[in-house]
């Protein structure tokens, strides 16, 4: 218990401990929170597809004809006619041959690279890839060589340096602390000319890139030349999972080896129903998107224009830079006592000295709810000396 203690300690003396909010709503623009309604812009329902009744309905009827669990693992009893369903979906919705599906994006990112890579593999992984990425790495036994954020010159110099028997470059498609894009084109030529396998972490990119929201591959035409596709079911899709789609090898392959798989009761028929009919509704409704992209272009330009710091973000994800961490805290603090909840992220999820405010948007902000929350960043910018006065 001394551990930790100071553990907890040390933590807090950094402006790094961390507690939970509990929303007592449905995930929407305005939320309650212990009784009182706030403005949310930090919610990862990039569709606002979490309140639908379409989706409502679709795991009301899956409970009523499925129950309420599982019952099992994938290998033994817990595999539905409707999981093999939303996987031919998900390959269909990728352009590649196959899916499966993870209980988490966490799950499927770790389960993914230390099944596929050991000691003899070199895998190649931006520097701000996910942290989900990197454990999976580490716990391949691969060697991990990180490269500069999105620096094509830096990935060409490591992959000739330190080229292995067997190699992976894997990268976020939309980075989910800085929103740009990763340039995938270039990756796919590099990984072509050193004979590496290609990965693609594409959370933040499904549902909201792309034609038909099929996210980062298909945004830059380039579906069918990343080997292995994953991403999540609890953002843009708007239920619980993550999902891995490649050729249908690759997904025998891990299905076999891949112990986040094979160790893990299945998602429940309810959950994978919603999935499915979000899907559905994501392929056949282009105004959501359109509306969230160009809405937050918007929101993006009013923050430049009033002296933010958002980085090159291109996406519903929009960073606001402050550097401290305590000033984050004080930041986001300070918004929340004013009805708008914005976290502050903080090391270790960004690196240090680049703590900020993470903003994301949804479909069904409106114009009224941005222009009540850019008045108080601005107001408490300029008395935190964030932005000038």
């Amino acid at each position: 218990m001394e551990y930790i203690n100071d553990k907890l300690l040390k933590t807090k003396e950094k402006g790094l401990f961390r507690v939970l909010k509990y929303i007592q709503t449905a995930q929407s623009p305005r939320v309650k929170i212990d009784g009182k309604n706030f403005i949310l812009l930090g919610s990862n329902n990039y569709l606002g597809l979490c309140d639908s009744p379409i989706l409502k309905k679709a795991a009301i009827d899956a409970i009523n004809k499925y129950g309420v669990g599982s019952g099992g693992s994938r290998l033994t009893t817990g595999s539905y006619d409707i999981h093999k369903r939303l996987e031919k979906k998900l390959a269909l919705f990728k352009g590649t041959q196959d899916g499966m599906i993870f209980n988490t994006g966490y799950m499927a990112n770790i389960g993914t690279i230390s099944a596929l890579c050991n000691r003899q593999w070199v895998i190649f992984s931006d520097r701000l890839n996910h942290a989900s990425i990197v454990d999976g790495c580490l716990l391949s036994g691969g060697k991990l060589i990180r490269y500069a954020h999105c620096n094509m010159d830096d990935l060409y110099n490591k992959l000739k340096n330190y080229r292995g028997t067997n190699n992976l470059i894997v990268t976020d498609g939309v980075f989910s602390m800085d929103g740009d894009i990763a340039p995938l084109p270039d990756i796919v030529e590099l990984a072509r000319k050193f004979k590496a396998l290609t990965m693609v972490d594409d959370a933040h990119g499904t549902g909201v890139i792309g034609k038909n929201g099929a996210g980062t591959c298909s945004y830059y035409d380039l579906e069918g030349e990343i080997d292995i596709n994953m991403g999540t079911l609890s953002k843009a899709i708007a239920s619980e999972g993550g999902y891995v789609t490649g050729n249908c090898e690759l997904i025998d392959y891990l299905k076999n080896f891949s112990r986040s798989f094979i160790y893990s009761t299945a998602l429940a028929p309810s959950t994978i129903a919603v999935s499915l009919k979000a899907i559905e509704i994501i392929e056949k409704d282009n105004t959501r998107r359109s509306d969230l992209l160009n809405m937050s272009n918007w929101f993006l330009c009013k923050l430049r224009a009033a002296g933010f710091n958002t980085l090159d973000t291109k996406t519903q994800i929009i960073p606001i830079i402050i550097g401290s961490s305590d000033i984050a805290v004080q930041f986001s603090k300070e918004l929340f006592e004013s009805g708008v909840y914005i976290p502050a992220i903080r090391p270790p999820s960004v690196p240090e000295g680049s703590s900020r405010l993470r903003i994301s948007l949804m479909a069904t902000h409106t114009e009224e709810d941005l222009l009540e929350a850019l008045t108080k960043l601005i107001a408490i910018g300029k008395k935190l000396s964030v932005i000038g006065g």
